[in-house]
């Protein structure tokens, strides 16, 4: 048995539409967004009395999908520091290719993103750079160069 595909990545957020807004800024479409709640959702998870709003995103070429999820109940439990270091265990940053990463930094500054460090060139193949969004979500974008 082998994986066909890397289905979605699913983000907790509390802040439902901020975060919609901000990767849809990022270049994401929002492929819907709905209520789940019920029995089925509560044995897949392992919580009771679930009700929680979805929004499924998806990169522009429709191989990528991230899933944002905020929950009513029961409510979200916090983990780490929303301005973790990097270097904090668990999951830290998702990484995109971007056309123009100046570009993209402004248009996510707009949405209250921060640069972690800042925009570094890697030899002559890309310009990268961190950015902290809304809820302290890291998001890593990469412009390849040449």
């Amino acid at each position: 048995m082998t994986i066909q595909r890397m289905d979605n990545v699913l983000i907790v957020v509390d802040d439902l539409d901020a975060v919609v807004a901000f990767f849809v800024e990022l270049g994401m479409e929002l492929e819907g967004r709905s209520p789940v709640e019920g029995r089925w959702v509560e044995r897949i998870i392992a919580l009771d009395d679930v009700r929680q709003d979805v929004a499924m995103l998806r990169t522009p070429d429709g191989h990528g999908r991230i899933e944002l999820a905020k929950f009513h109940t029961p409510k979200a439990v916090t983990g780490a520091p929303p301005d973790a270091p990097t270097n904090t265990l668990g999951i830290r940053r998702i990484m995109f290719a971007v056309d123009d990463i100046d570009g993209a930094v402004a248009r996510l500054r707009a949405h209250g993103a921060e640069l972690v460090g800042e925009i570094a060139q890697y030899e002559n193949i890309y310009r990268l750079c961190y950015v902290r969004g809304p809820e302290g979500i890291v998001v890593g974008l990469a412009e390849q160069l040449g």
